[in-house]
């Protein structure tokens, strides 16, 4: 650049509001969202989460309304977690064929599968009595190899009550390849892999714990989960492997903390990537919205756009839908 002022005025783009949306670099589009969702078996209304303002604990019922006021705002997918009734040391309801995540992606499926995108969370930690991500060991560490078998299993019976993708977020060595395995020997070659490729040991991830009913009843997910201070190549090396056993897509979570890493990741796949703004995030936002030290809308929509900035080409959110629905 070599014009000066008072002949080179950068403010010339940033008069008016049409100028600037005409030069903006960062665009949000509602189909790079996708909206979590939750689903609780034996509850018969809504039960709203003190901690997440406008995030429900749904009947099956009030899932299918919702999901069809997401499609309606043209959000591009939504991904569902289920809390069972009854829970135990295997998370047996994972992969029941009546369990409730299967018959609620059934419902969804039925519903608005051909206006979005149907996905299911493969972990354990709403399943199992102890909190964790998988099977213990007798002195309670999580048994990676044994856990493989649980994910495998439930991957299968998400994909045959119609999930559209399989989203595996618990941390474990080669869980995207035995999932692949199991789906492919199933019949499922066509169903994807979202990869919680790069996922932190992270304090953001509170309120999602009494969505999900599935606080840890002892210790952390620090032996699994990735470390805050943890170098840039641990990530990277992470999705590598993700891809190296067949994830179609590569996951960073938490977003605005790790956007750093969201765009060393970008930088080095050829993938799509996608960032989850998580319960803490949405929380933060909330509850400063709440007290009036902050513009919500404002905030919502900055944050937003940071996390594509930063590289993410899908943005799982809470405010999906309400975001979605102002885009269009």
């Amino acid at each position: 650049m070599t014009a000066q002022f008072p002949v080179a005025r950068p403010r010339r783009l940033r008069r008016t509001a049409p100028t600037r949306r005409m030069v903006a670099g960062t665009r949000l589009h509602p189909a790079e969202l996708v909206l979590p969702m939750f689903v609780k078996e034996g509850i018969t209304e809504p039960n709203p989460i003190g901690s997440m303002p406008g995030v429900f604990q749904h009947t099956r019922d009030s899932l299918r309304k919702a999901a069809h006021e997401a499609a309606e705002a043209g959000i591009g997918g939504l991904i569902l977690f289920g809390i069972p009734e009854v829970k135990d040391g295997r998370g047996s309801a994972a992969d029941d064929p009546e369990g409730i995540v299967q018959r609620a992606v059934a419902d969804l499926v039925a519903d608005v599968g051909d206006a979005l995108v149907v996905m299911t969370d493969t972990c354990l930690d709403e399943f199992t009595d102890h909190g964790h991500c998988g099977i213990l060991t007798p002195d309670g560490e999580v048994d990676n190899d044994a856990t493989l078998e649980r994910y495998a299993a439930s991957a299968v019976a998400q994909a045959r009550a119609g999930s559209q993708v399989i989203a595996p977020s618990g941390m474990m060595d080669g869980q995207v390849a035995a999932i692949r395995a199991a789906l492919d020997g199933d019949g499922f070659e066509q169903i994807p892999i979202m990869a919680y490729s790069v996922k932190y040991a992270s304090a953001f991830y509170g309120p999602f714990r009494e969505a999900a009913e599935c606080a840890p009843r002892f210790g952390d997910r620090s032996a699994y989960q990735q470390d805050a201070a943890g170098q840039v190549g641990e990530a990277l090396r992470e999705v590598r492997l993700d891809l190296d056993e067949g994830a179609d897509i590569v996951m960073v979570k938490p977003a605005l903390a790790y956007l750093d890493i969201l765009r060393q990741v970008r930088d080095t796949v050829d993938v799509p990537v996608a960032a989850y703004q998580v319960s803490g995030e949405y929380a933060m936002v909330e509850a400063a919205a709440a007290n009036g030290w902050v513009d919500r809308d404002r905030v919502i929509m900055e944050s937003l756009v940071a996390i594509r900035r930063a590289g993410a080409d899908m943005i799982l959110t809470y405010w999906a839908t309400e975001v979605a629905a102002k885009l269009r």
